[in-house]
């Protein structure tokens, strides 16, 4: 029989069964579409050897005036500010305190208990001591004088920290010690690297600040998460459910960031905030979810603004542009979003813009649609001028008019979510190939590990798994920038190698087919050759990169794959193509249906599936 051209439609398509799906793709990894035909996606390289600490929730980059490329990190232990590869902290203090012989030790125990009343301080949570003089053995002033996290909380008064060197029978009998004038400075507390949901009465918004489980304070045990946008060459950041802070480019990397509260002639800042916004054009600070003026209770569907170019005043007045707004529908504002002429906020079940009038209204909100949803505070991002957000249970497209975006990939997706960590999905574009990705934690992860993409140029899904945390697509160099777990940043489609780590490791990108067959199914079908048509357009010069070609017989849709001996079918067979040229390919495969795959796994290797052709001739019907 002739040669059959093997060209499946583009994108990948779940929603139905395989074989209901034939004619086009099924699944895969690390795989893109261009003009319609897969390919392997880029490589990721690390910027440097450094570190930072905890799970990173949030990434800024901008350039100051300077010319100086920074990018602020926030995590769920500190926040950073990354420069030339390094990570500079910048975590704000929250409280400071002079103690008089606060440090007590317990012999052979490098636990060391510390005296603090009202310390206000949480697990985890990082605590700096100067001043300090050693307890006369082991336990000396350079011990003592550095930076720990809190160990556990004792009481209200007492908590202890871990200095990792055992005390001896001599720092006991100098306890408690430490001299009259140990000074100690509480970085702000810290957040849950994964979610802890709130349940049961007081859960949510519902009794904020009065009772229950709910209310601001829960948001320090929730899962951390930061918005942060520069101010000119000010950053400006806080952790949903915190206040404000702002951090100075020009007073250096060693330079703590400072509540906004702080600053000279602020007024009635807000204390209490779920998402922090600066305006493009008009240059307001607006906080989405806040306490109300006069009060230090959440409202979580309050918008307030600064003053129009003072972002630390916030108290309205006749001679300024400060002042607020409240949004009806919904429970809680979830996010809000910089979107051609307005700020698109989102609540959990409505979509608002927020339109600035000038004076004496000064902002107005206009309802663009209700009974939507949106999944997570960082599930929303805007392309090409239009916005992208995940539902809890679709995905949506504001390009003038709310929209439900048709999926493919819609079953995959949310049949393998782990629902009890929505808090963690996030999103973000890579403008060089016209992607939104959603991250996302699959069924059985508490960590993210699995991504969706939407190619709004070429409108087509495809999915994949990547463990990421956060995302941004950074216009400085060019290309996306994502924050891994061993708490480095990556920049993506760099090479074709996974380099997360000095030695790099190969994609394994693959996609596979849904089910074809000759004609109906009604005969079986022998596959004999296959003539590959493919190119290694930007594989690593002398790797000598390759993909397998695989065929996996089936006896009816139904069965799955076989061995030969249960099924009377021959295994799944493939063939290593080794160069861009190989004429073809002989293969002696057996099956009433049959899938299609290909694939890389070898350091150095990309690669484009064109259109591979297959000599198929009909066989009998058992």
């Amino acid at each position: 029989m002739p040669l059959i051209k093997f060209l499946p439609k583009p994108g990948m398509n779940q929603e139905n069964t395989r074989y209901t799906a034939e004619g086009g793709w099924w699944d895969g990894d690390k795989v893109r579409f261009r003009q319609g035909t897969p390919e392997s996606i880029g490589g990721w390289a690390r910027i440097s050897g450094s570190t930072f600490i905890g799970a990173c929730r949030s990434l800024w980059a901008w350039v100051t005036l300077g010319g100086s490329k920074l990018v602020g990190v926030g995590t769920n232990l500190k926040f950073y500010i990354q420069r030339g590869g390094q990570y500079y902290d910048i975590t704000p203090v929250r409280a400071t305190a002079t103690l008089t012989d606060p440090f007590t030790a317990t012999n052979g125990s490098s636990i060391i208990t510390v005296a603090d009343t009202a310390h206000g301080a949480l697990v985890g949570a990082y605590v700096t001591f100067s001043g300090a003089v050693g307890l006369g053995g082991t336990i000396t002033a350079g011990v003592l004088n550095r930076e720990y996290p809190v160990a556990s909380v004792v009481d209200a008064s007492t908590y202890t920290i871990d200095v990792g060197v055992a005390a001896n029978a001599t720092d006991v009998t100098g306890s408690p010690g430490g001299g009259a004038a140990v000074s100690a400075a509480y970085q702000i507390n810290v957040g849950a690297g994964v979610d802890i949901p709130l349940v049961g009465f007081g859960a949510g918004s519902f009794g904020d600040g009065v009772w229950g489980t709910g209310g601001t304070s829960a948001y320090e045990t929730r899962l951390r998460l930061w918005t942060q946008y520069n101010y000119g060459e000010y950053l400006i950041f806080t952790p949903r459910g915190g206040k404000p802070y702002i951090w100075d480019a020009s007073s250096g990397t060693t330079t703590r960031a400072t509540a906004v509260e702080a600053t000279v002639g602020a007024s009635d800042v807000p204390t209490s905030v779920l998402t922090i916004i600066i305006s493009d054009t008009s240059r307001f600070a607006i906080a989405l979810g806040c306490n109300e003026l006069g009060s230090s209770t959440l409202d979580p569907m309050l918008i307030r603004w600064s003053d129009q170019e003072q972002y630390a005043m916030w108290t309205p007045a006749i001679t300024n542009q400060a002042g607020d707004i409240r949004l009806s529908i919904g429970s809680e504002i979830v996010t809000g979003i910089q979107v051609r002429q307005e700020i698109a906020v989102l609540t959990d079940s409505a979509l608002y813009a927020l339109q600035y009038l000038g004076p004496p209204y000064v902002w107005g909100s206009q309802l663009l649609g209700d009974n939507i949803s949106i999944i997570s505070p960082r599930a929303a991002v805007v392309a090409s001028g239009v916005l992208f957000w995940m539902g809890v249970d679709k995905f949506y497209v504001y390009d003038g008019r709310v929209q439900t975006l048709d999926c493919n990939l819609l079953r995959s997706v949310y049949g393998d979510l782990n629902t009890l960590q929505v808090a963690q999905i996030f999103c973000g574009t890579n403008e060089g190939y016209n992607e939104v990705w959603w991250f996302f934690c699959s069924a059985d992860s508490a960590d993210v590990d699995r991504y969706v993409v939407y190619n709004y140029a070429e409108k087509l899904w495809y999915q994949g798994t990547m463990a990421r945390t956060a995302w941004i697509d950074n216009g400085m160099n060019g290309r996306p920038l994502a924050a891994t777990y061993s708490h480095n940043l990556v920049e993506h489609e760099v090479g074709v190698d996974d380099v997360e780590t000095a030695t790099p490791a190969a994609l394994n990108a693959y996609i596979s087919s849904s089910e074809f067959d000759i004609g109906d199914g009604h005969n079986f079908g022998f596959i004999w050759r296959a003539v590959p048509d493919l190119t290694f357009r930007g594989a690593t010069e002398g790797t000598n990169p390759e993909v397998t070609l695989t065929i996996y017989p089936m006896l009816n849709s139904g069965s799955g794959t076989a061995a030969a001996v249960s099924a009377g079918v021959v295994k799944g067979a493939s063939y290593i193509v080794p160069e861009e040229f190989t004429g073809q390919v002989g293969m002696r495969v057996r099956g009433r249906q049959m899938v299609f795959k290909i694939g890389a796994n070898k350091v150095g290797t990309a690669w484009q599936l064109g259109a591979t052709r297959l000599d198929v001739r009909q066989d009998g019907r058992r």
